[in-house]
């Protein structure tokens, strides 16, 4: 079983950053491919970014040139964080990580909203 759980977000003015993190924990030695996702105000969860074991990184159109994923940690427990620069009103969402390969049960998520 694997747990996620995100944090870092929070109320940012367009054009500001946030760095979130989502914990991973339980049998991550399964895991290779970790994702963000994100949901915004009734739409639909997107593909914002995703890291294999191994460093080759994807990011989907909305994230390209603003945002950074990375990962670390090893064992029981992996961290991976979403750097997000530049941030404009259409990122405000909840945030939440999982893997790519074979979608778990969701976390709590982490709520970023761009407000002036």
């Amino acid at each position: 079983q694997v747990q996620f759980v995100e944090s870092g977000g929070g109320l940012v003015q367009p054009g500001g950053s946030l760095r979130l993190s989502c914990e991973v924990s339980g049998d991550t030695y399964s895991l290779r491919q970790l994702a963000w996702y994100r949901q915004p105000p009734g739409k639909q969860r997107e593909l914002v970014a995703d890291i294999t074991s191994d460093g080759r990184i994807n990011y989907g159109d909305s994230a390209k040139g603003r945002f950074a994923i990375a990962r670390d940690g090893a064992g029981n427990t992996i961290h991976v964080y979403l750097g997000m620069n530049d941030l404009e009103a259409e990122d405000t969402a909840v945030y939440y990580c999982n893997d790519k390969d074979f979608l778990r049960s969701w976390g709590p998520g982490t709520q970023v909203t761009v407000s002036s």
